[in-house]
């Protein structure tokens, strides 16, 4: 049987978790994270895409977003300025949780409007890394919800 697959997209400067800012994004890398969801969720196909390119996030959701079961999207700087990723969000099928390790409420303000929010099933903000856990536990919600339904 085919195991759920689920993506996680993080978008520019978060190939540098780990090595910026860590006081507001902590000290471990991404890939080492990664590793720590793979063994946590042993009955999911778990993949992770990163670009500093808006173009390449936009043609990776293109890619998975009719094929599936959910979408973990931390768009960074994105968050506030493409209006493209937001339209591409609105028009693929599968669920899309927006992610960010920061409380982007709390930080400037320029960073407090999303074009995500309003096109995503979920927001997570400020819970650092676990926030990509909080994710994933609610894309399979969604997906038993849409099942017993």
């Amino acid at each position: 049987m085919n195991k759920p697959k689920i993506i996680i997209i993080n978008g520019p400067n978060l190939n540098l978790l780990g090595k910026r800012q860590t006081h507001i994004y902590g000290s471990q890398s991404f890939e080492i994270y990664f590793k720590s969801l793979i063994d946590k969720y042993p009955d999911l196909d778990l993949e992770y895409f990163q670009s500093n390119h808006e173009g390449a996030i936009l043609d990776k959701l293109h890619d998975t977003g009719f094929l599936y079961k959910g979408i973990v999207l931390n768009a960074g700087a994105y968050t506030h300025t493409s209006i493209a990723l937001a339209d591409a969000v609105a028009a693929i099928t599968t669920p899309v949780i927006e992610v960010h390790i920061s409380n982007i409420y709390e930080r400037e303000e320029f960073r407090h409007h999303s074009y995500l929010e309003p096109v995503c099933k979920e927001t997570i903000v400020g819970k650092g890394l676990p926030g990509y856990e909080l994710a994933i536990d609610i894309i399979m919600e969604i997906s038993k919800a849409s099942l017993s339904s």
